[in-house]
């Protein structure tokens, strides 16, 4: 018995016989849906600059507390 989901070799199709099209055009760059919004972006660099900021003070005040 043989189901629709069955991929043996007695099909009498073959798959090397149909040339095979891309299913998306190739894509050339990036695109505006593959970048975080503006904001997002914004709002990282200023928590990543932040956190540098607040470490920094932290090893100052290590430095000094140690000296």
């Amino acid at each position: 018995m043989k189901d629709g989901n069955d991929m043996s070799a007695t099909d009498a199709t073959d798959a090397t016989d149909v040339p095979m099209a891309p299913a998306t055009p190739a894509r050339t760059g990036p695109n505006e849906e593959d970048r975080a919004p503006m904001s997002f972006t914004v709002r990282v660099f200023i928590y990543l600059v932040g956190v540098h900021f607040i470490a920094a003070f932290l090893f100052f005040l290590f430095y000094v507390a140690g000296g």
